[in-house]
């Protein structure tokens, strides 16, 4: 797919039913998809398939979807590219068959010959940091604390909470060995040591581990992590995705489009006979959950870019507005997160007892299926309800942060 940004979404949108006969899927509306100041609205059109794709074909080569975006601010990255470049494509999604090497080998690439593709810079806590709430689960409160404590002093967690991606279980093991030595704290450490340091090193990935459990490794588990992957589930579907940074710029820190890379893996379903389920087209959804989150990941990458300019610079009045812009929209994903997970578990379970609405014939599981489908439709608008004033919050966060740098 391809996705594009115009100046009017509606006449956009109207011209592709008028030409190709394409038609509003699913709709992101104002205050839905917003990082501080910045909001866009943005509708997912495309055709509408009757082929009856099963598996061991290309399952979804009859559908089309193309998401349209436009600006509903003066700020952030679409109306920067509206008015730096005009209305245009703003990046184009590839499909891969493995996703998680692909990208390493790209970073692994860029490392050695100094060439390749650079990523969006997804924050650390999307993925999972260590939190006090997890270490509580084997020790006491106040064991707990310090522990948390002695991790961040020790360098195990960095500032932002998250675990290095480099330390195994031993060098976890020693290091709080030797900083709880004589604490108050040692005695239900090395009762719980085991336990300890498994939490520890399961924060780097809890995030994704509530998703998705045991289906990955450990070690697949990290190199999503290190390679900074986006990951959503809906239902049983997969979808792995990941943006480059801007490309073909004409000149450093202007708009321009980019690439995106994704991986679908498409359940395996069964229907009630026991044959292969027919496969919904695009398997894994638009990424509903990462929908918010490449716009925010967008404006983080680029706060993180300043910050980095202004240290160079020496200007610490801009790395200061520029850490504190980073902070708040790390702040909203972090917010943002399991809302957005709640509203893709009510679509996928609508969209599920629709389907299986097709197939019912009694009155009384038709008048059952219709209660549930009513449930989960009220828990996505409840969902959508609450990303509204997430967003409202954070876009006046970030209106004070942007009043008090100009009067500094």
């Amino acid at each position: 797919h391809w996705v594009s940004n115009v100046f009017s979404r509606t006449d956009f949108l109207n011209t592709l039913e008028d030409t190709l006969g394409f038609t509003p899927k699913v709709d992101f509306n104002a205050g839905v998809v917003a990082a501080g100041e910045a909001q866009i609205e943005s509708t997912v059109t495309g055709n509408d398939s009757d082929m009856i794709t099963r598996d061991k074909v290309l399952t979804d080569q009859s559908q089309v979807y193309l998401p349209i975006n436009n600006a509903l601010s003066p700020v952030g990255h679409v109306s920067g590219f509206l008015n730096e470049l005009g209305q245009g494509i703003q990046h184009i999604a590839s499909r891969v068959e493995d996703l998680v090497s692909f990208v390493q080998q790209a970073n692994d690439r860029r490392i050695l010959t100094g060439e390749g593709f650079t990523f969006l810079s997804i924050p650390r806590s999307y993925y999972g940091i260590l939190s006090k709430v997890q270490l509580e689960g084997v020790v006491s409160q106040d064991c707990a604390e310090m522990l948390l404590d002695v991790c961040n002093q020790v360098g195990i967690t960095g500032v932002d909470g998250a675990v290095d991606l480099d330390l195994s279980g031993d060098d976890i093991e020693a290091q709080l060995d030797q900083a709880l030595e004589g604490s108050d704290c040692l005695e239900e450490y090395l009762d719980k040591k085991p336990d300890i340091v498994a939490i520890i090193l399961k924060s780097r990935y809890v995030n994704l581990y509530s998703l998705l459990q045991h289906h990955l490794s450990p070690e697949t588990y990290l190199r999503i992590v290190r390679n900074k992957i986006l990951v959503d589930v809906q239902g049983e579907d997969l979808l792995y995705q990941i943006f480059t940074c801007n490309m073909l710029q004409r000149n450093a820190g202007e708009e321009a489009p980019f690439l995106e890379f994704i991986q679908r893996v498409c359940s395996e379903c069964k229907d009630k006979d026991g044959c292969s389920a027919e496969i919904k087209p695009g398997c894994g959804g638009f990424g509903i959950r990462n929908f918010l989150t490449l716009f925010l990941s967008i404006e983080v990458s680029k706060a993180m870019a300043d910050v980095a300019h202004a240290r160079a610079e020496g200007n610490e009045r801009k790395r200061l507005h520029a850490q504190n812009m980073v902070d708040c929209f790390t702040a909203q994903l972090n917010e943002s997160n399991p809302i957005l997970t709640e509203i893709s578990n009510a679509m996928t379970e609508e969209g599920n007892l629709r389907q299986e609405l097709h197939d019912v014939k009694d009155k009384s599981s038709i008048a059952a299926l219709e209660k549930r489908i009513e449930e989960a439709s009220e828990r996505k608008a409840a969902g959508n309800r609450r990303l509204m004033e997430c967003s409202t919050k954070y876009k006046k966060l970030m209106q004070n942060i942007r009043e008090g740098s100009a009067k500094a």
